[in-house]
Formats: structure tokens, C-alpha cells, sequence
């Protein structure tokens, strides 16, 4: 058996600041060099796919036939997860068992941004020009949703590779807004009032800061926006991006904001994927406050990106712990990832 001191900074847990619950690291268990090449991986698509129900001019599975756009196009999800003219669920089948279980109807709305009219790239190849542009167009839709008596809660997520399940790989993302708010925003307002009240502090404040004072976990940054793998990361290159002036969502960002924001977001991507030889794929989602008038001026929006690889071909299985416990157990460390993408220049 080895001593301690082998296993020094490579076996621990810490404390997950906004979901209030450990994260383990045994990174012992993945400690090694790479010993075999990075082959590139870079799929060839089109420019333009005649069978992409998202490309400009084509049919969608609804009959309806996309605009000859040539900018970002934003249209209602065909196959809708939430929908305001969703089925009225009767009175006599929403409560069951005395209350016990409930079900409602699932109110909301579903939408789809696609980035570009061309079908071969992403949100990293596109210039900084047409990614604030994508941002901007976000944050028209926030404006829409703020004003909407049905929504409470809105998702803006983008899937990326096949390995995290996309089912097309035309640029786009997918916007969620539901009448209920998102479980990880809830958690995160729970953890931000609970440290205002014992800190007197704001917690969202306190962890850039942080990281900007270890410095060793930041991988882009300029005047307005920041990004780092977080101390507490649950999965291999995990990626906070930040805008430094904190907003609740996108909704009130200026255009100077949001440019710093897409900059920042594209400098990790493509480090990602300078890193590995690769289109890398990843889980991006934008972390906001819910939109139903509420005071959330503590809150602090910002991009969660999540790739789901921990080295070339290997990816981060959700199994026993993360799936059964529901706690997550790493096998990498922060600093370890961190070092690998600070190292990238671009």
C-alpha cells in the first residue's frame, strides 16, 4: 500500500459551492501520460445538406420550409418538449394517492437558434462578429420571455457531437422556457441565499474572485468576461464562462457585454478543440434566473460547458455514483485540465 504523500493532490473531495454537495477526486486512478497520437477527428460536412430539415430553403418534418436565411433563424421547435396548446391533463387525474403524486400539464415553450446558414460549421468556426450576433439574438429572446405571463424559467443549452446525442450537426441550439423553474437554478438560489445570510457576501462574487487569486484555473479572460475550470468541477474540462458585471440573465446585457461574452465562449472552444485535434463535443447551458418578477439581483448568470470526454476516446460514463448516489467522482483534476488548455495558445 502507498503512503499518503503518494496520493497528495490526486485524492480528495470538495465542496461544491452552488449545489452544496461534495464532488470526489481520485485522479490516481487516471494518472498517466498519453502514450498513443491524437489522430484528428474532424468530420466533413457540406456547406450545405439538401437532407438537413435545418439548412435554409429546406422542409422540416412539420411541412414547414425554413427562409432562405443568411443570418441566425429562430423558429418553434417542430417536435416540442413544452408547449403552450400542450394536452389539459383533467382535474380528476392531477392529484393521485392523496397528493402524493401530481401531474400537470407541460406548459412552456420550445425553440431552436440555428448559429449560421452554413451546415459544416460551429459556434467556434463562425467569426466573433456573427457568435455576438447569436448572443444578441439570445438575449431578444430573454426580453420576450421576461414579458410572458406563462414562463418562469428558461433553458438556452446547445448539444454538441454525436457523443452527447445530437441529432443533426448544423449549428443551433435549443431554448426551453418552461411555467416551473429549472432544478440547477434553484439549487444555485438556494446556495446564494444561504451564503448571503452566513457570509453577508455574494457567492458568485467570492468564486471569481477566488479564482482569479489562484489564477491557475483560468483559461480565457478579457475586460468583460472570464472562464475557468472550476475547484470544484464535476467533469474533466468542465468550463465556467462569466460575464465580470453580474446580470441575472442575458436580458440586460449591453452589446460591449455580450461581444466579451462570445469572444471568451470561443477562445475555450477552440482551445478544446486545439487540444484535442478535434470538433470536441460538449453540453453547453446558459445558468439563469428565473424570469417570473422576481428580485433576483444576487444571481449571476452564466454558460456551464460540460464536454464529456476525459481523453481522447475515453468518455465520463454517469454510472454507479453520479446515476445511483447522484454524487459525481472524477477522475482528473481541475488544475490538471486547466493546465492542459492554459498551456494552448491560439
Amino acid at each position: 500500500m502507498q503512503n499518503d504523500k503518494a496520493y497528495k493532490g490526486q485524492w480528495e473531495k470538495r465542496w461544491h459551492p452552488l449545489r452544496r454537495e461534495w464532488v470526489v477526486y481520485a485522479a490516481h486512478r487516471n494518472y498517466r501520460p498519453w502514450n498513443f497520437d491524437i489522430k484528428e477527428n474532424k468530420p466533413v460536412f457540406p456547406e450545405y445538406d439538401p437532407e438537413c430539415y435545418l439548412c435554409p430553403g429546406n422542409t422540416r418534418v412539420s411541412g414547414l420550409v425554413n427562409p432562405d436565411y443568411k443570418d441566425v433563424f429562430i423558429f418553434d421547435n417542430d417536435h416540442p418538449v413544452v408547449g403552450l396548446h400542450s394536452p389539459v391533463i383533467d382535474e380528476s387525474l392531477a392529484l393521485l394517492h392523496n397528493g402524493l403524486y401530481k401531474r400537470s400539464k407541460a406548459e412552456g415553450i420550445a425553440r431552436v437558434l440555428c448559429y449560421d446558414p452554413r451546415h459544416n460549421v460551429t459556434l467556434s468556426d463562425v467569426s466573433r462578429e456573427q457568435a455576438a450576433k447569436v448572443f444578441q439574438a439570445l438575449r431578444s429572446e430573454m426580453i420576450f420571455f421576461l414579458k410572458h405571463d406563462k414562463i418562469k424559467s428558461v433553458l438556452i443549452f446547445e448539444n454538441k457531437g454525436e457523443i452527447v446525442g445530437v441529432s443533426n450537426p448544423h449549428p443551433h441550439c435549443q431554448i426551453y422556457s418552461t411555467d416551473f423553474v429549472f432544478n440547477v437554478v434553484q439549487k444555485e438560489l438556494l446556495a446564494t441565499e444561504q451564503y448571503r445570510k452566513e457570509k453577508k457576501q455574494n457567492i458568485f462574487q467570492n468564486i471569481i474572485e477566488a479564482e482569479q487569486k489562484d489564477e491557475i484555473r483560468i483559461i480565457a479572460e478579457n475586460k468583460n468576461a472570464i472562464a475557468f475550470v472550476p475547484f470544484f468541477a464535476r467533469f474533466a474540462y468542465e468550463t465556467y464562462v462569466f460575464p465580470k458585471k453580474r446580470h441575472a440573465t442575458l436580458a440586460t446585457m449591453n452589446d460591449e457585454e455580450l461581444f466579451g461574452l462570445a469572444e471568451v465562449f470561443q477562445t475555450v472552444t477552440k482551445k478544446f478543440d486545439a487540444n484535442f485535434k478535434s470538433s470536441f463535443p460538449y453540453v453547453m447551458a446558459f445558468a439563469q434566473a428565473p424570469v417570473d418578477a422576481g428580485n433576483y439581483e444576487d444571481y449571476h448568470m452564466h454558460l456551464i460547458i460540460c464536454p464529456p470526454l476525459r481523453q481522447p476516446g475515453l468518455p465520463k460514463f454517469l454510472a454507479g455514483p453520479e446515476t445511483g448516489a447522484d454524487t459525481f467522482m472524477a477522475d482528473t483534476m481541475p488544475e490538471e485540465k486547466a493546465a492542459e488548455l492554459r498551456k494552448i495558445i491560439l
